[in-house]
C-alpha cells in the first residue's frame, strides 16, 4: 500500500472532531435545502414544541430592494418583489428572525397568496420548486459561554429553485433558543 493511501484510510478511520452545538446548527444550515426544515428538525429535536412545527410572525409592509440584491436576484429595476419580515417560531420559541426579498413572477400565485396572507414560512410554500440555498455569508456571533445575545449565528443567502434560478435573497439571525433549548 503505498504512503498516500494508507493516510487517506487512516484520516478516514479517525473520528470527526466533536462540533460544537453552534457550529452544528450552522453546519446544518449550510448544508440544509431551506432553513425551516432545518428550523422544524431542531424543534423536534430539542422538544420545544408539540408538534414541532414552524411558523412564522409576519409584519407586513414594503422595503426597497437594494440594487446588488437585484443583481444577485437577476431581476430589472422594474420588476416586482416581494418582501417579508418574520420571526419563525416553534410553540412560544424564537428560533429566527428574518428578512427575504422575493421574486414573486417566479413562483405560483398560491404561493404569493400564502406568502402574502399566511404564516407559512417562505421555505415550506416554496418546496414543490425544489430550492436550495447559496451561502453568500454565514457569521457565529457567540462563541457559547456566558449569556448568549439576542443573534448566535447571521447567515445571508440566495434560495434557488430546481432549475438554477434565484427565487429570494435572505437574511437570517438565528437565536439561542436553537442551541440551548431555552425559553426566551
Amino acid at each position: 500500500m503505498n504512503g498516500m493511501v494508507a493516510v487517506a484510510l487512516l484520516a478516514a478511520a479517525a473520528p470527526a472532531p466533536q462540533m460544537n452545538p453552534i457550529e452544528r446548527l450552522n453546519a446544518e444550515l449550510l448544508a440544509g435545502r431551506t432553513a425551516t426544515e432545518v428550523l422544524e428538525a431542531r424543534c423536534a429535536e430539542l422538544g420545544l414544541a408539540d408538534p414541532p412545527r414552524v411558523h412564522a410572525e409576519v409584519q407586513r409592509g414594503r422595503q426597497v430592494a437594494t440594487a446588488a440584491a437585484r443583481v444577485r436576484l437577476a431581476v430589472g429595476a422594474d420588476e416586482m418583489l416581494g418582501y417579508r419580515r418574520v420571526r419563525l417560531m416553534c410553540g412560544a420559541h424564537v428560533l429566527s428572525e428574518a428578512v427575504n426579498w422575493y421574486v414573486a413572477s417566479r413562483l405560483t400565485p398560491e404561493m404569493n397568496a400564502q406568502l402574502e396572507r399566511g404564516d407559512t414560512p417562505f421555505g415550506r410554500v416554496i418546496l414543490p420548486l425544489l430550492p436550495s440555498r447559496r451561502t453568500l455569508s454565514a457569521r457565529v456571533l457567540w462563541d457559547g459561554k456566558g449569556t448568549p445575545p439576542a443573534t448566535i449565528l447571521r447567515h445571508r443567502a440566495l434560495v434557488i429553485d430546481g432549475q438554477g434560478r434565484p427565487l429570494a435573497e435572505v437574511i437570517e439571525n438565528y437565536r439561542a433558543a436553537l442551541v440551548v433549548g431555552a425559553a426566551e
